[in-house]
């Protein structure tokens, strides 16, 4: 790594500043949710892949993301106190983590360890991930609330995407387009307010920077050394993606963080040391080793500089799919296909991901990580790592663990697999020189 200190003040100002002003962020989203629960507003609760934030901000809807709720019980290590609770309650040890976490922060009145979280007006989901559907009829009973299900079609196969003007993606934009008709109309029933079309096209517009921003943030880690880690920085990076999509806020951080990974890709500003190795990570991240799991790769010099996580968990952001605001409802709709269909390929289609970023990023090897939460994302890995081993011959790490529960997350276990990964790799590289000499 090399640092250009030339103009320290303007290093000290802007090299760092994506992780401090998300967290800034992140501590205000929660103490806002914190404010709406005192008051006893109305919220909306949602989900990352398709929380159709647009609309629910034009009706000045503040959103919940369990997902994100549960997750951070996970990161500061009280998880294991909420997935207890739950399955005191009831639930199977196999249901995901997520919605366990949810289920016992909801039989505390909304206790976060980040602060109070609202009760649901409304919640709004769609059908990326099979377990949505179900939590969210957890929430319909506890709280006798509207539940709104938005049927996005998903890619027919794994080699053929339709785009605008095929007819098939002209018939499945007039069947999402007719959803979120039905969705206003139910917004409107909650709140008692009417659609502001120009609201929304203002939200539209700061949506449109947001994806411009993150697309962009993504490529330029294709630098090399990587300007940011995929895992940790970038889980940051996708807290403000979506809990302040559609925000004047959420577009100028993006706006600021494009120029701090500029300025880091202009002066060689990486995040190691020593880069040795460039990884690509498929999964959700190990929550309950966060920071750990993480270091486990970063002593060996690997770095990530992708994930499909920054992908689906940004609900297809990373596309920088642009409105045109001019046509707000028939290109939300439209935005709404592309983006969520691209989540979910990133889900069960991560080959044709994968293959699309393996030489841009010069990566090294593929980490898949499975865990036992979620069959959703987990299912079809094994078999996408030997489909990438036998058409590029790329080295991969299986390594089995959880998002969630510490109880099957064994950090010695998991040292000595990626150890054992590293050696290989190191190997690989010795006798690619070996050979090239020759």
């Amino acid at each position: 790594m090399t640092n250009d200190t030339s103009n320290p003040t303007d290093a000290e100002g802007i090299v760092g500043r994506g992780n401090k002003d998300g967290a800034r962020l992140f501590r205000e989203w929660f103490e806002g949710l914190t404010d709406v629960a005192e008051r006893g507003d109305q919220s909306a609760y949602v989900f990352v892949m398709g929380s159709i934030n647009e609309i629910l901000k034009a009706f000045d809807l503040p959103v919940v993301f369990p997902e994100i709720n549960s997750l951070q019980t996970a990161v500061r290590r009280v998880a294991h106190e909420y997935l207890d609770e739950a399955e005191d309650y009831g639930y199977s040890p196999d249901i995901c983590g997520y919605v366990k976490a949810d289920v016992a922060m909801q039989l505390r009145g909304g206790k976060h360890s980040m602060g109070q979280v609202p009760k649901p007006s409304l919640a709004v989901l769609t059908n990326a991930c099979n377990t949505y559907i179900k939590w969210a009829e957890i929430w319909e009973r506890m709280y006798d609330v509207p539940i709104f299900t938005l049927d996005v079609p998903g890619s027919r196969d794994g080699k053929r995407v339709t785009m605008p003007g095929d007819e098939d993606f002209e018939n499945d934009r007039r069947y999402v387009k007719a959803q979120l008709k039905e969705l206003i109309e139910l917004c409107e029933k909650v709140t008692g307010k009417k659609l502001d079309i120009d609201k929304l096209r203002e939200i539209l517009g700061h949506a449109n920077r947001m994806s411009l921003g993150w697309k962009r943030v993504i490529e330029l880690n294709a630098s090399r050394p990587s300007l940011f880690n995929a895992l940790t920085d970038g889980t940051i990076f996708l807290g403000v993606a979506n809990g302040f999509r559609g925000m004047e806020e959420g577009a100028r951080y993006f706006d600021e963080l494009v120029e701090e990974m500029e300025y880091k890709a202009e002066h060689g500003i990486g995040t190691l040391v020593d880069e040795k190795y460039r990884l690509a990570f498929v999964g959700v991240p190990c929550y309950p080793i966060f920071r750990r799991f993480n270091e486990i790769f970063s002593e060996w010099g690997g770095a990530f500089v992708n994930s499909s996580y920054l992908w689906f968990a940004s609900g297809g952001t990373n596309r920088g799919y642009q409105y045109d605001l001019d046509n707000p409802i028939d290109s939300l709709a439209e935005g709404i296909l592309i983006n969520v269909r691209d989540a979910m390929d990133s889900m069960f289609h991560q080959g044709r991901m994968l293959e699309g970023i393996l030489d841009e990023f010069a990566i090294d090897g593929i980490i898949y990580h499975p865990i036992k939460s979620c069959r959703t994302v987990s299912t079809g890995l094994a078999d996408s790592r030997r489909h990438m081993t036998e058409r590029r011959g790329i080295a991969s790490l299986f390594l089995e663990s959880d998002m969630m529960d510490r109880r099957v997350v064994s950090e010695a276990q998991m040292k000595n697999r990626v150890d054992a990964f590293f050696e290989g790799l190191q190997s690989r590289r010795n006798q690619s020189a070996i050979a090239h000499q020759s």
